[in-house]
């Protein structure tokens, strides 16, 4: 919702620029995907080490409550 009151605060000030923003958004975000999608897989494999590497401790927390 913010970033449509933004554009239209755009609009209004300097409505070419608006329009040139409303076409760019989705090249831009076409191009930003892959790189979320890494962002996602790089958490995916730091929260499997993490898992890992405490699971000892943890397992041995377990044993001893």
């Amino acid at each position: 919702m913010v970033k449509f009151f933004l554009w239209c605060i755009i609009f209004i000030l300097c409505w070419p620029l608006a329009i040139i923003a409303l076409v760019l958004y989705p090249i831009v975000w076409l191009i930003l995907l892959p790189f979320r999608l890494l962002g996602i897989a790089v958490g995916a494999a730091l929260d499997l080490i993490w898992t890992v590497v405490t699971f000892p401790a943890r397992s041995l927390r377990k044993l001893t409550a």
